[in-house]
């Protein structure tokens, strides 16, 4: 299983530490471009599972003309 936390800048060493200490953990420092990437491709992958389940029929969807009158 992989998390991404994020720990403020003046407490990620104490926070490095301590998890390291645990030898089941593996971490690594990412920079924050990096994660914003990551935030992105996690919402990519949920809008194609989404598209998926309207597809399936296990989620409704809706017309983009609709959606463009919703938004004025």
């Amino acid at each position: 299983m992989k998390f991404l936390v994020d720990v403020a800048d003046s407490k990620a060493d104490v926070f490095m530490k301590l998890i390291k200490e645990h030898c089941f953990v593996q971490a690594r420092h990412i920079s924050a471009v990096d994660a914003d990437l990551l935030e992105e491709i996690r919402q990519i992958k949920k809008a194609f599972k989404n598209a998926e389940n309207i597809k399936a029929g296990k989620l409704k969807g809706r017309l983009a003309d609709d959606l463009l009158l919703s938004l004025k």
